[in-house]
Order: structure tokens, then sequence, then C-alpha cells
């Protein structure tokens, strides 16, 4: 059983709480009719307090806790049936109240057996005092009973509803978030790299005196790749960034020269398949990102099929397993979403290899 109550409830229990006036017949029966004075007191007391408890069930609800949901509904199954004891079994219809309260709070193997339980006595006892059975009776109480257990059902159904639509929101906002990390730390990681890369190149060229043209075209082209970065951190923020493989490769060309590094690279792009392209322009940047930072290599070389891209190089090679870093990670599960894999191999003095493929 659930143990959160519904949200609205507050305003089912006050629609409900008229209802507690049909308690006033056992009272009304008791004062018109030459009982015993206390018989009549006992009687008032008994609906006072189970018009009290079953009140008090519907505003706790199944966040009473399991405990206290089966104390209060038993509670009420006892002042329900002292009513038939007291007064006669047809006063036992007033176990509408207690079955309500039991089909909403209780778990079903409870509150179904307490249902049918409650009818039988109804029948039973009246057959026995009365010569038969009180058959309208117990189709009221039946009548409730099942109008009941609709209505709980139906307000299960929406607060499920609810609670899943509750847990998409937080899951499209993690997934967005991660998106986020994932695109900004390819972004960012490749750009700053080459930047980092050319700026360092136009201060060694400054430093040594050479012609000044040269130093100020490497300056040109950071500013250049500066703007093209702030646009490509806008356009991912918006959630509208969609990489160019072949720009990729031409850019991974200039940041492989710039570091000093040989490239070898794919002359066109026009085998591989369009479905995996974008998740290859990925891999492209991360693995020459990577190359460039981490390896010490002299050369890396690039391989493009119409299923997959690898990226290898002649360096120290590095680690491949957990904390190896976010992009790797993040690369899997860009090759996941287009039903492809990730694989990578490291030998230490020999280099390193990344490889995707669909």
């Amino acid at each position: 059983m659930r143990g959160r109550w519904a949200p609205g409830r507050a305003w089912r229990t006050i629609a409900a709480a008229p209802f507690a006036i049909y308690l006033v017949g056992p009272v009304h029966q008791v004062l018109s009719e030459p009982y015993p004075t206390w018989l009549g007191a006992v009687v008032v007391l008994d609906a006072v307090l189970y018009a009290a408890c079953w009140l008090t069930m519907l505003v706790l609800g199944p966040a009473a806790g399991h405990r206290a949901r089966l104390v209060g509904s038993g509670t009420l199954l006892v002042l329900g049936l002292l009513l038939g004891v007291l007064l006669g079994p047809r006063f036992l219809l007033y176990l509408t109240f207690t079955v309500s309260v039991a089909l909403m709070v209780l778990p079903r193997l409870i509150s179904i057996p307490m249902t049918v339980g409650s009818v039988l006595v109804l029948l039973v006892s009246t057959a026995i005092v009365d010569g038969r059975p009180d058959v309208e009776s117990a189709l009221v109480l039946g009548a409730v009973a099942a109008a009941t257990f609709g209505i709980s059902a139906l307000i299960w159904t929406n607060a499920d509803l609810r609670a899943a639509r509750d847990e998409i929101a937080e899951l499209a906002v993690a997934q967005e978030r991660a998106r986020l990390s994932r695109d900004l730390h390819d972004v960012m990681g490749h750009s700053l790299t080459t930047i980092k890369l050319k700026a360092g190149l136009a201060r060694r060229m400054l430093e040594d005196g050479v012609d000044p043209q040269r130093p100020v075209a490497e300056l040109r082209a950071i500013e250049e790749l500066a703007g093209n970065s702030l646009a490509e951190v806008r356009a991912t923020v918006s959630g509208y960034r969609k990489p160019s493989l072949a720009a990729e490769l031409v850019n991974a060309g200039a940041a492989l020269r710039a570091a000093g590094i040989e490239a070898e690279l794919p002359r066109s792009i026009d085998e591989v398949d369009p479905v995996v392209r974008e998740a290859f322009a990925y891999v492209l940047r991360e693995g020459v990102t990577n190359v460039i930072r981490h390896s010490g290599a002299s050369r890396c070389r690039v391989a493009l099929t119409r299923s997959s891209i690898e990226v290898a190089d002649n360096g120290n090679g590095r680690p491949t397993g957990p904390g190896a870093g976010n992009g790797l990670l993040g690369l899997t599960e860009r090759m996941a979403a287009v039903r492809g894999s990730l694989d990578v191999e490291s030998v230490p003095g020999q280099g390193f290899r990344l490889r995707a493929a669909r």
C-alpha cells in the first residue's frame, strides 16, 4: 500500500464530511424510542466517536502509517459493529463508513475481505434475528464499497500519473544538464587547447623576432577561433549545435599542425554513413584534443570508413580505465545513442588508439 496520500485530500475530506450526518439516524432512533437511558448515552457516544474516527482517517489517509491505518480501521469496525449489537442487525448498514475508509487506506488483501465480511455479517445476522436477510441494506453496502473502490483506484491512478510526470520532468532536467556538460566539455576543451597552442606559437614568434606578419596571422586565427567557440557555446546552450565532421577534420589538421604533430587525415567524408557523422565529429574532436594534450606524440593518424572512425597516435599512451576523463564517458554515451560502441587501446610508450564503430 502506498505510504502517501494523493494531492487534494483536504477538499475531498471536506466534500465527504456532510455524509457523517447519516450517523444521526442511530441517535434519533435511540432518543425517539423508549430505550434505557444508559443505552441512549452509549449509542450517542458511539455515533460521535464513529464520525470523529471516520473523518480523522479521511484526513490522515495512508500518510498515517501502516499501524495507525490498521488501528483506525479496526476501531471503525468495532464502532460500526457495536451499533448493530446495541440497536439490531439492520443498523450494520452503517458499516458503510468502515468499508469506505478501509478500501482507501488499507491493502486490498485486508480491505476486500473486510468488506465482503461486513456484507455477510449483515445478511446472516438479519436472517437470524429478523427471519430473512436484509438484501436491500446489503446491496447498499456493496454499492458504496464498489463506488469507493472505483474512486480510490482513480485517485491513486491520478496520483501515480502526477508522480510519473514529475519524475519525467526531473529526468529531463538531468538529461539536459548531462547534455550541456558533455557538449561544453567537447566545445571548450578543443577550442581552448587550440587557442593555447596558437597563443604560445605567436608568443615564441614575437620573442624570436620573426616576421611580424606571422604572429599577427596566428593572433587573427586565435581571434576567429574565439569567435567561433563563442558561437558554438551559444548554440550548445540553446540546443541547436550540430557539429560537422568535415569541419572537424579541417580544425583537427590546423590544431595538430599548431602543436607540431604530423597529421594523417582522410581527404573526404563522402563514404561515411550520415547517421553517424555527428557522433564521429565528436569522437574526432575529443581524440585529437587528447592527442595534443596528453600524448606527447609526433604523429597522429585519423582513419574513416562507412561505419567507423579511428584516431591513433605514436605517443606515450595514457590511462583508459575509470577516472581517465569525462570525455571518453561522453563519447560512449554519444555512440550508444546511434547504437554504436567505443573502444580504446593504450600501450605505454607505443601510443593510444581511439576507435568508434556502429
